[in-house]
């Protein structure tokens, strides 16, 4: 018995012995920072080789790094500025060549006008570089507007060209923007950007590079491609810097250079660009049926300017009858306008009324009776012709709203009515038999622009006898006061209507200060008489 207590006894002591042993080998413990972690480690191991289930199931090259979280600051959230800037690729490095340095300067003379081009590229920019970004196209085009259009959706040039990226109707349609009564995809801002893109990628698909694939963007790929067969055949570059093209291709990237510079060092040049946040602005909504844009603005708690602001691609009052039916809406009053629209019968998203032609109407006269267009009461009651008999009834569409003509066109005229000029009398002129905008403009020695303009008009739209304009006429006497007669010479790609946006004067009146005719030829050296502001 008590050889086999002796036993026990020992082997109680042996035993107790590991475990006092066991628990004076303190496990490793190593500092991350503020945590500490524990390692076990297995009998027979030395620390050397001491490896955790996680090293062992991926790899013996893991290292014990200090944990720097309670160190590390958190990084500022980009803004959609300095995402343009990182992903410029075409922005020269300083010094700048001379065209960019002429351009550079002529914004530099006008800060006032960029700061207000830059204010309305922020519900755009981020769509635009968004876009940019998807396809790793260099960030310069989203600047490209400034250039094109200062970002006015609803300008139109003289040539026909329209939206922010200013697409001719043929090229529109080639890159598959719609156009008819209802509305013009080329002033629609998904839709517009996205032929923009698809079209600069083309271009620099078969040229090869992104100064040629713009150039070719205003100019034509024929003309800056045979501008290159040119200058290869005389063995000279054929960069874009070193090819002949017309003067306003010339200027055109160098204006886009030098408003990415501006860009790129505003501090510099006292520019400044509000921060933008890189987070959407808008999204495209389905409405699943046409709808008036002023419903549609009442459903998303908007107004009608915004909704406007969003849908420049809407001519009239209502989105399309044939579709595709979507709107443009800032994110935040998605959900609510869906909510709402969910809650509204199809028949209740257009108002309608019918009429009873009488003999001796047409649709010319009741669509003015009504504000709409002909071709909007054609497209309603599916007429082919203009022909209509008495007794019959046509289907008016009505806006909810308080005016039934919100076509895009007139909305635009009025919402850019220029301010009355400064030393001017209001005179209203009764429209006589022969009255045309050129010849009040010239009587009352205005512009044809600021006169259509004071009268929410374009110069395309026509007059009709007895209404009333405004014109405000200048003071003779106070207008000279504040005039200076300058001598101009003319260089060469000087057209009278680059003169004319230089020196802030109408081309009508350069025209008359110099007895020049419609069709009068400039040429290089020729001095012209203007008559500016002494200001200026």
């Amino acid at each position: 018995m008590k050889s086999l207590f002796n036993i026990k006894t020992v082997a109680l002591i042996w035993l107790f012995a590991l475990i006092l042993t066991a628990c004076s080998a303190k496990a490793p413990t190593v500092k991350q920072g503020s945590v500490e972690s524990t390692i076990e480690v297995e009998p027979g191991q030395t620390t050397a080789e001491q490896k955790t289930d996680w090293q062992n199931n991926y790899g013996n090259a893991q290292e014990l790094i200090p944990n720097t979280l309670s160190t590390t600051s958190i990084e500022p959230e980009v803004d959609v500025w300095q995402r343009v800037r990182a992903g410029f690729t075409m922005t020269p490095a300083l010094p700048l060549n001379k065209p960019t340095q002429k351009q550079l300067a002529r914004f530099l003379k006008n800060p006032p006008y960029l700061n207000t081009v830059v204010e309305r590229a922020r519900p755009y920019l981020h769509y635009i570089v968004s876009e940019l970004d998807k396809r790793d196209m260099p960030m310069e085009i989203a600047l490209l507007p400034v250039v094109e259009s200062g970002f006015k959706p609803y300008v139109y040039s003289r040539s026909g060209a329209a939206g922010i990226w200013q697409f001719m109707p043929a090229t529109g349609r080639v890159f598959g923007l719609k156009q008819n009564g209802w509305y013009d995809g080329r002033r629609d801002i998904v839709a517009s950007t996205d032929a923009a893109l698809n079209y600069l990628q083309k271009l620099h698909g078969y040229f090869g590079d992104w100064q040629l694939a713009i150039a070719a963007y205003n100019a034509g790929e024929g003309r800056v491609g045979r501008a290159i067969e040119k200058n290869k055949k005389a063995g000279k570059a054929t960069d874009f810097w070193s090819l002949d093209l017309p003067a306003e291709t010339t200027a055109y990237i160098p204006k886009l250079m030098a408003v990415s510079h501006l860009v790129f060092q505003p501090n510099q040049y006292g520019l400044t660009l509000r921060p933008l946040a890189n987070k959407p602005v808008f999204a495209v909504v389905g409405t699943g049926s046409q709808i008036d844009l002023t419903l549609a603005a009442k459903l998303a708690d908007i107004t009608s300017d915004e909704l406007y602001l969003f849908n420049p691609g809407y001519n009239y009052w209502a989105t399309q009858p044939e579709g595709p039916h979507q709107l443009v809406l800032p994110v935040e009053k998605i959900d609510n306008f869906k909510r709402q629209l969910a809650a509204l019968p199809v028949k209740d998203r257009m108002q309608w009324q019918r009429h009873k032609i009488k003999q001796g109407e047409s649709l010319g006269l009741i669509a003015k009776r009504y504000k709409t267009t002909v071709s909007v009461l054609k497209k309603t009651n599916k007429l082919s012709t203009n022909n209509i008999r008495a007794g019959r009834h046509l289907l008016i569409p009505m806006s909810v709203g308080k005016a039934s003509d919100f076509v895009s066109q007139n909305k635009i005229a009025k919402k850019k009515v220029a301010k009355k000029p400064k030393n001017s009398k209001k005179v209203i002129h009764i429209v006589q038999k022969g009255d045309t905008w050129w010849d009040l403009a010239n009587a009352y020695n205005v512009g044809v622009r600021q006169l259509t303009s004071w009268n929410g008009k374009y110069p395309r739209d026509t007059l009709s006898l007895g209404q009333k304009l405004t014109v405000w006429s200048p003071d003779d006497q106070a207008s000279s006061n504040n005039l200076k007669a300058i001598d101009y010479q003319i260089k060469s790609g000087d057209s009278l209507w680059k003169i004319s946006k230089e020196f802030d004067v109408s081309v009508a009146e350069v025209r008359e200060w110099n007895g020049l005719s419609t069709r009068a030829l400039l040429k290089p050296g020729q001095m012209l008489k203007l008559f500016i502001e002494k200001s200026i």
